[in-house]
């Protein structure tokens, strides 16, 4: 599924526009994102938990060369699954 299959269902299920679908979904994702860049959690029971976490800057090596390099320390977006979409699935 990709974001146009969302929208399309979530247009279809709502009994909404394309367009009033399509604003909706971009303003949860907004929401998630926003959310994030503050550092804080976006937690949904049932669903799962959006998270950040820091990773450390570390070397690497550039695999045509084999040079050293830095790579910089960034923050990685997470996910956890909620007990309810674990179970939906299995």
């Amino acid at each position: 599924m990709n974001k146009g299959d969302l929208i399309a269902q979530v247009a279809e299920t709502a009994g909404l526009t394309k367009s009033q679908a399509s604003d909706a979904v971009n303003g949860v994702f907004d929401a998630i994102q926003s959310t994030l860049k503050a550092g804080d959690k976006a937690a949904f029971v049932g669903f799962g938990t959006f998270s950040t976490n820091m990773r450390k800057a570390r070397e690497g090596r550039n695999p045509l060369t084999g040079a050293t390099i830095q790579i910089k320390a960034k923050n990685q977006v997470k996910f956890k699954p909620g007990k309810a979409l674990s179970e939906s699935v299995n």
